[in-house]
């Protein structure tokens, strides 16, 4: 895998970020912790530099204010890009992404190029949702699936690993959504670009410390944008074929 980084974005998470910090350098001794913080007025940062004061491979990514999950990624992996790294981890600081699954993760992604920690596949268990939360993430999973024409059963997933090839494949110029729909976003460019995708079963809890950013606005911005990607697809596959290509033939992208 070469060097790894695992990036945790982080907005009032003083509560739980330690605990993480320590979990992950326990499962995966040998990766890097990159905290990328939005000036959380709860003092995360502060948290944050008390953990990098103390460990070399902690490090952290001050922000000037509260710009969204995709900007604090799209940072964090200009950030590794600059200090050579071969590979990042999307990981939640709310302890719902369990690090001691981080090395089934890393060791799928010796074999591929994007690695989806997934909720939504045979072994994986969800602890502490209710049924509402439930059913809204695998009704929209499964409409991102069959609208953008993706075998991923979890494209809203938010714990996975991207190999720089990957992330090179997909022009990250062109991604603009935030919070919820990122994720749906990079799994439909990752598709787009042909790298290859597997999914590995996790273990999802609800968190137990702190609130979360979940909101129905960030819901109703991926179900948005999820339905204006669909659209623009069909449309160009719709001039594909009238520009020759046989409609029997057809692929959605």
């Amino acid at each position: 895998m070469g060097r790894v980084l695992v990036v945790i974005p982080t907005y009032n998470e003083a509560d739980n970020l330690a605990r993480i910090v320590e979990r992950v350098r326990r499962a995966a001794p040998t990766v890097d912790v990159l905290v990328t913080d939005d000036n959380s007025p709860d003092g995360t940062g502060a948290v944050a530099d008390a953990l990098a004061g103390t460990d070399p491979r902690v490090h952290v990514l001050h922000r000037e204010g509260k710009q969204g999950l995709g900007a604090a990624y799209l940072a964090a992996f200009a950030w590794a890009r600059e200090r050579g790294y071969d590979a990042v981890v999307e990981m939640d600081a709310d302890g719902s992404h369990a690090p001691e699954d981080l090395p089934a993760l890393l060791a799928a992604a010796r074999d591929a190029d994007v690695v989806i920690g997934s909720r939504w596949t045979r072994g994986a268990r969800v602890l502490n949702w209710p049924l509402r939360r439930l059913l809204l993430s695998r009704c929209g999973n499964l409409y991102a699936r069959l609208a953008l024409g993706m075998p991923v059963s979890d494209a809203t997933g938010g714990y996975r690993v991207y190999r720089f090839s990957a992330l090179d494949a997909i022009d990250l110029k062109s991604v603009s959504s935030q919070g919820y729909s990122f994720q749906v976003e990079l799994s439909r460019l990752a598709h787009r670009a042909g790298v290859r995708i597997v999914e590995v079963p996790i273990t999802f809890a609800e968190r137990e410390r702190g609130t979360s950013k979940m909101s129905p606005l960030v819901v109703a911005e991926a179900l948005w944008r999820v339905t204006g990607w669909a659209v623009a697809d069909r449309r160009q596959a719709v001039r594909r074929g009238l520009h020759g290509t046989p409609t029997g033939q057809m692929r959605w992208p």
